[in-house]
């Protein structure tokens, strides 16, 4: 929703600036998105006319226009717009002007070899319209040289209006709001009075479940359809709208001012009378978009005898809508169904600013005053005979009314409001109140269908009393010694768990490609509306997306993997068919190269080994496991097992094993020996001994760790182990492991010597280290190996 402060002021009596309102309009929830530079060179945009246009030589699609720019000054233009001709009346940018839409400054530019100065605009560039086909056409009689702007444009507050705020959609409900907040004094409305002097009308009928309530409807007669004046136009175009005639824009000012959509006709186009109805299927209509439109039989229409005139709620028709020529209209302000409306705008892809106010709620009580103003409007600008306001049809409008405790604000928020400050904001909020001791009676004004119960009470109090005043209290740490329960924690256990044995956790969608869940089981449980194709069914297995991840990895010749995850897998679609599972995958080889030890690939002994590790780290007594060599059909028939609880054979705790073969295949991954577990943590039961004893006995870093190499020159009888001893008493604190990667004796390195290069992780069990720290511990690794056995850090 845009605004500006003059058009505020005229239900806003305030002394406060832009950028005062625009935070004070973010602090009671609505908030500014932006505030339009009024710095924009608006005076270098002029009228101007293109003398000749002339096919550039090396474009097709680009003309060199010369361009009289006023006081017989000719300059080039290079134009890609296919309606530049010559004699067009058009407006022209100057070299460093900046275009409002997207902020760029023009400058002097060569375009395929000939010079442009400046640009021939479209409406879309001038933030008038989302017209961009072509440049703006001007009349003749516009003066070459003039300003294109008449006056200069106020600063624009570009409001974001959440769905629930349909009443601030019009500039009043946003001045209402303002005045509340203690911004200024509210304006109340004058409702306007209408001399009538036209007998005229039209008949109007409303079909049963038509999607239309009530239809009001006012004849004017003799009107003269003519250019807008300057203060009309003005108001639009300082909120990006594009002026059309004096009766469409009288139409869209009550819009926008007000929340009231309405439409003007042209009665002589009508067919005996209007009728308000649901679509045929098959029937069309030609709309004020210049689109076609073919309707099914759900759309709620407007036509009468013979022809459809529009779409109800969402766009005119143009075999009925207003033209300069018109001498005869009727101005329609109706209540519609949001649904049917929210609906037919989808299905047709039509979004309009009229369905974007319908969809969310208009209030059903401001049809006679919307009419009113827009009539008055009509015949101060246009001239003309009034006819009556008729309303036809029933209001389905109830009052509402919300018996309001004081003392549920303090039990809701934490602090207490004044009977006197409550009654204020509510009613500056447009609330009819009526006081009962404690308690307000309070009914509901009709333009705020978001308010219903109590709660809705309290959230425009506080939000109009400032967040900023719920007091700050910390919380009695004593009171949270078990926010977490055992599966809860479980959860954090296992991934921890689970990393330090050396896998890495990917986070994927509970959604996965169909055609890879499969694999793993029979059951369908595909999405209506996925949000894309390949993720287009709830996953049965976590298997489905680590492979997936994993293949993608390989693509990129990361050929050795361990992932894993913890999170749900769905076996049906109803309640309670969900299930936490822990899935890890090691793919390719289990040890990398190194000159100790031959490369091979992962089995499932040692997917075995992890599953153990992860359930002993979880509490579980490795004496009370019972181990079968079966498993699901994810895992090979013949090299997987499971594990139990319990010489019972109790709950399944895990699956693992190499994954089924024919499975790899499909995902051409035979050449990595997949291997995987399962771990299913809902089947854990919590064990007799308190939590906290498990949490005792697990001593597996969060924070990051850091590897650091070094290589040493030592006397050739040394011994690595010697070598290990010294580094590892430097701090047992921070190494939490050392490993030999190379042993080299030869040229270079010195008789009687050796070289051992040694790789050492350091890892804080408080924190994570600091550049200073590793340097430290690096520093008296060198000095210690140094003076402990004579060695020397190895410099090539």
């Amino acid at each position: 929703m845009n605004i500006t402060l003059n058009w505020l002021k005229k239900y806003l009596k305030t002394k406060l600036n832009v950028q005062e309102i625009a935070e004070k309009l973010t602090s009671i929830g609505l908030e500014v998105e932006n505030i339009s530079s009024s710095e924009n060179n608006l005076d270098n945009f002029k009228i101007c006319k293109v003398i000749k246009a002339a096919k550039h030589p090396q474009a097709d699609k680009l003309k060199i226009c010369d361009v009289d720019i006023g006081d017989g000054k000719i300059t080039k233009v290079v134009c890609g717009a296919p309606n530049a001709r010559d004699g067009l009346i058009t407006v022209y940018a100057s070299p460093g002007t900046i275009i409002p839409k997207n902020g760029m400054k023009l400058s002097i530019a060569k375009i395929r070899g000939v010079d442009s100065f400046g640009m021939l605009c479209s409406e879309s560039e001038l933030n008038l319209s989302e017209e961009s086909d072509g440049i703006i056409e001007l009349k003749n009689k516009e003066k070459i040289g003039d300003n294109f702007f008449k006056q200069s444009l106020e600063p624009m507050i570009d409001i974001s209006i959440t769905p629930n705020r349909s009443d601030c959609l019009g500039v009043r409900g946003i001045a209402r709001d303002l005045s509340a907040s203690g911004a200024g004094v509210f304006i109340e409305p004058k409702l306007e009075k209408l001399k009538i002097v036209s007998k005229k009308s039209i008949k109007i009928e409303i079909e049963k479940d038509s999607g239309c309530y009530q239809f009001g409807s006012c004849f004017i007669e003799g009107v003269q359809n003519r250019e807008s004046p300057d203060w009309l136009k003005n108001f639009l175009q300082s909120v990006g709208q594009k002026p059309i005639s004096a009766i469409v824009d009288i139409t869209n000012f009550v819009m926008l001012d007000m929340n009231r959509p309405l439409h003007a006709y042209d009665a002589d186009k009508i067919s005996k009378k209007i009728i308000v109805r649901k679509s045929k299927k098959g029937e069309s209509f030609q709309a004020l978009d210049n689109k076609k439109y073919n309707l099914s039989d759900s759309n709620c229409v407007i036509s009468d005898t013979s022809k459809v005139l529009g779409l109800g709620g969402i766009i005119g028709g143009e075999s009925s809508g207003t033209q300069l020529s018109s001498k005869n209209i009727i101005l329609e302000a109706a209540s519609f169904d949001p649904v049917s409306i929210a609906k037919s705008s989808k299905e047709l892809g039509i979004i309009t600013d009229a369905k974007y106010r319908f969809e969310r709620g208009v209030d059903p009580n401001s049809i006679k005053e919307g009419l009113a103003k827009a009539a008055k409007l009509i015949k101060e600008i246009c001239g003309g005979k009034i006819g009556k306001i008729l309303i036809s049809g029933n209001s389905l409008y109830k009052e509402k009314k919300i018996n309001f405790n004081l003392d549920s604000f303090e039990k809701l928020i934490g602090f207490e409001i004044s009977k006197s400050d409550a009654v204020k904001i509510l009613q500056k909020l447009g609330f009819k109140i009526k006081d009962k001791k404690n308690k307000l009676e309070l009914i509901v004004p009709s333009f705020r269908p978001d308010i219903s119960q109590e709660v809705d009470i309290i959230e425009e109090l506080i939000r109009i009393k400032g967040y900023n005043n719920i007091p700050l209290a910390e919380p009695n740490k004593t009171s949270f010694k078990n926010t977490l329960n055992y599966k809860q924690k479980n959860f954090h256990y296992i991934q921890r768990s689970i990393a330090s044995l050396g896998y890495y956790e990917t986070v994927t969608w509970s959604f996965t490609n169909s055609k890879i869940d499969n694999f793993f089981t029979d059951k369908k449980l595909r999405l209506v509306n996925p949000i894309s194709s390949d993720l287009d069914t709830l996953r049965t297995s976590i298997f489905s997306n680590l492979l997936i991840h994993s293949k993608n990895n390989i693509d990129r010749d990361y050929k050795n993997l361990m992932l894993f995850e913890v999170g749900p897998v769905f076996k049906g679609l109803k309640p309670g068919e969900q299930q936490s599972v822990a899935a890890g995958v090691r793919i390719g080889n289990k040890v990398e190269k190194s000159w100790k030890e031959k490369t091979e690939s992962s089995t499932a002994f040692d997917v075995k080994a992890d599953v153990l590790k992860v359930l002993i780290d979880l509490g579980i007594d490795s004496e009370k496991l019972v181990w079968e060599s079966k498993s699901n059909q994810s895992f090979h028939p013949g090299r997987s097992g499971s594990v139990y609880l319990g010489s019972n054979k109790g709950p399944l705790l895990a699956c693992f094993g190499e994954l089924n073969p024919i499975i790899v295949n499909k995902l051409e991954l035979d050449k990595y020996f997949p291997c995987g577990f399962e771990i299913y943590l809902d089947n854990i039961i919590e064990p007799k001994r308190k939590q906290k004893d498990i949490k005792g006995s697990y001593s597996v870093s969060k924070f990051q760790s850091v590897d650091r190499d070094f290589a040493f020159i030592v006397d050739k009888n040394t011994k690595a182990n010697d070598l290990i001893s010294v580094i590892k008493n430097c701090d047992k604190n921070l190494i939490t492991s050392i490993d030999i990667f190379d042993v080299y004796e030869g040229s270079n390195i010195g008789e009687n010597k050796k070289s051992i290069a040694l790789s050492v992780k350091l890892q804080s069990m408080e924190k994570t280290l600091d550049e200073k720290s590793i340097e430290e511990v690096s520093q008296k690794i060198i000095s210690s190996v140094q003076s402990q056995t004579g060695g020397t850090l190895r410099s090539s």
